[in-house]
């Protein structure tokens, strides 16, 4: 199937693609499709480039960043690439000690607790990360008119790997330090906010045409401290490429709740998890954002016509949005197979009015 509908002619170049514009509430005939996650472990052929090479060197790599990240364009046809990386890449290239254990995830050798353990975190700047530059611009240049979204971990997310060592289910240290040393936890995410704006703004002065700011954990905050400790550093984060001239994409896990304090970010698109109704977070949000997202990553697995059902609901409550991206509710777990992906882009590319 053509990677464009018949009514509209092919786009000359990443700024009149399908993505910018649904990104900039000027949708097209249809939502553009991409996946989180989508370049990675879902695929035979990345785990047959991956075999015997860690994951950070994978992400420092530019001939394996360019690779991987085109993979599932050409594998599924996508309306867009998504950089292959990791949240954690800008901490260990400032000096950070960490690994990023298989089947565990980021693990922090010396986790953080004390004043003395800011001097840890430099600024991120350019010439600590060539690579990334580099990997951005071999694949722009490869990806011509397909768009390419860079992305960083947001501050509260990164903070929680800092605080608890690793990946955590409640987050107890985190809350703790944020309650108990305020000055603390800001002077963290500070610092954070300071070297997640960096990562987005190496990107996009490379030549990404989006960017995305993951807080994966933000789901485990009430309302108000999201507003209190978090979001001011979110701002932050955004405000970096706020003069790139460039589109972003806001998305937490479990943020059913906060999708306004999100969207207040100051993101032109919120990402909505599976959680809620694309139609209600519309309701919420107002009319000053776009959306993206949210088929559950779960029924990748249900038969095909119950994968196909919901992409058609999904589609047509996006229609209710200023623009939409249609997008998994988060990521693609490995066990996925290829070929459902494909079939879910070939359904949402029909789908144009």
């Amino acid at each position: 199937m053509s990677a464009h509908p018949a009514s509209a002619p092919p786009t000359a170049s990443p700024a009149d693609s399908l993505l910018v514009r649904a990104a900039r509430r000027d949708p097209g005939p249809r939502p553009p499709v991409w996946f989180m996650r989508q370049a990675g472990r879902s695929l035979p052929e990345y785990r047959a480039l991956r075999e015997g090479v860690g994951m950070l060197e994978s992400c420092r790599r530019p001939d394996l960043v360019t690779e991987i990240t085109l993979q599932p364009v050409r594998r599924h046809g996508v309306d867009a690439a998504i950089f292959f990386s990791d949240i954690v890449v800008p901490l260990a290239a400032v000096g950070v000690d960490l690994d990023i254990v298989a089947g565990v995830g980021p693990v922090v050798a010396q986790p953080f607790a004390t004043r003395a353990d800011l001097d840890r975190l430099p600024p991120l700047t350019p010439e600590r990360v060539p690579d990334i530059t580099e990997s951005v611009r071999l694949l722009v240049a490869e990806l011509g008119a397909t768009p390419l979204i860079g992305f960083a971990g947001a501050p509260f997310t990164l903070a929680s790997y800092l605080v608890e060592g690793g990946p955590s289910r409640t987050h107890a240290k985190t809350k703790a330090l944020m309650h108990g040393d305020p000055q603390l936890w800001h002077a963290l995410c500070a610092r954070l906010a300071a070297i997640s704006g960096a990562f987005l703004r190496i990107q996009a002065q490379a030549g990404v045409s989006a960017v995305q700011l993951f807080d994966s954990w933000a789901g485990a905050l009430s309302h108000r401290d999201y507003e209190e400790f978090v979001l001011p550093h979110s701002r932050v984060a955004l405000a970096a490429v706020a003069d790139q001239g460039i589109p972003t994409i806001h998305f937490g896990v479990g943020t059913s709740e906060l999708l306004v304090a999100m969207g207040s970010a100051g993101a032109d698109v919120v990402g909505v998890d599976f959680r809620v109704a694309l139609d209600e977070a519309t309701a919420r949000l107002g009319r000053g954002y776009a959306v993206q997202g949210n088929l559950d990553p779960a029924l990748l697995f249900a038969p095909w016509p119950v994968v196909e059902q919901h992409v058609r609901r999904i589609v047509a409550q996006g229609r209710q949005a200023p623009g939409h991206i249609f997008n998994l509710g988060h990521g693609v777990p490995p066990e996925t197979d290829p070929d459902v992906l494909t079939r879910i882009v070939e359904l949402v590319k029909s789908l144009g009015e």
